[in-house]
């Protein structure tokens, strides 16, 4: 079974200005792996703008299959489908709910939401706007469990924006862990056996975790990455 290696990296918030700033790390994701996954955040207000600065330093960098979710920043101004179609139109695959294969491998994401973790994970009841909280948390989990149910391949990757799991979140203030991610995302993960999972979001985070089965959860936001020292790539790769 041919080895597949994968880059990945979250929350690179491109502005309206920010042509450039990526430009080197993804010439060298180019060199180094066979596929690149994007984790959301991509842009930082959410603008189709934005994302037309994304897409001119994918083009002229990157030359393999790239894939990608979007972030809580990517809704910010209510153009997600935009930057969505931005991204389709140069060549990016959006996983919002969906599912491909590359070399055998097979990758399903959602955004994800928020809501909290186990037994703290908070639930359809009271005011309605709560029960709208936990119902969105709820079809993320669900379009996900749908995305997986469609893969055939012995090998599955989730990407995802918000954690599934509550120990890639430490290092944030424990009063944000709610709003970070769900552990409603993690049942499909666990029940579809996926080999591994990428997200960002929790800029203060910690890199590595795992499900209640063991199944390998790795936060890949930039700016987590940096913190680790002066010249550490905004990027991790993995061999699948």
């Amino acid at each position: 079974m041919a080895r597949l290696r994968l880059a990945a990296t979250a929350d690179v918030h491109y502005g309206k200005h920010s042509r450039g700033q990526f430009a080197e790390a993804f010439a060298e994701i180019s060199r180094v792996a066979d596929v690149l996954l994007l984790c959301g955040d991509l842009t930082d207000y959410g603008l189709a703008e934005e994302a037309e600065q994304l897409v001119f330093d994918l083009r002229e960098a990157v030359h393999i299959p790239v894939l990608a979710v979007l972030g809580n920043h990517d809704f910010e101004s209510g153009e997600a489908e935009l930057i969505s179609n931005v991204l389709d139109r140069a060549g990016v695959t959006m996983l919002d709910g969906a599912a491909t294969e590359i070399e055998g491998v097979g990758f399903a994401g959602v955004c994800g939401f928020g809501g909290g973790f186990g037994r703290r994970m908070l639930n359809a009841w009271g005011e309605p706007l709560i029960k709208q909280f936990v119902q969105e948390a709820i079809d993320h989990a669900v379009r996900l469990e749908q995305a997986l149910a469609k893969l055939q391949t012995e090998r599955k990757v989730v990407v995802l924006h918000y954690s599934p799991i509550r120990e890639t979140v430490r290092g944030e203030d424990p009063e944000i862990f709610p709003f970070l991610g769900s552990s409603r995302l993690e049942e499909p993960l666990n029940r579809f056996r996926v080999n591994m999972v990428v997200h960002g979001h929790a800029h203060n985070g910690t890199g590595d975790g795992a499900t209640s089965t063991g199944i390998p959860v790795h936060n890949v936001s930039a700016p987590l990455l940096r913190k680790r020292s002066e010249h550490a790539p905004p990027f991790r790769v993995f061999e699948l």
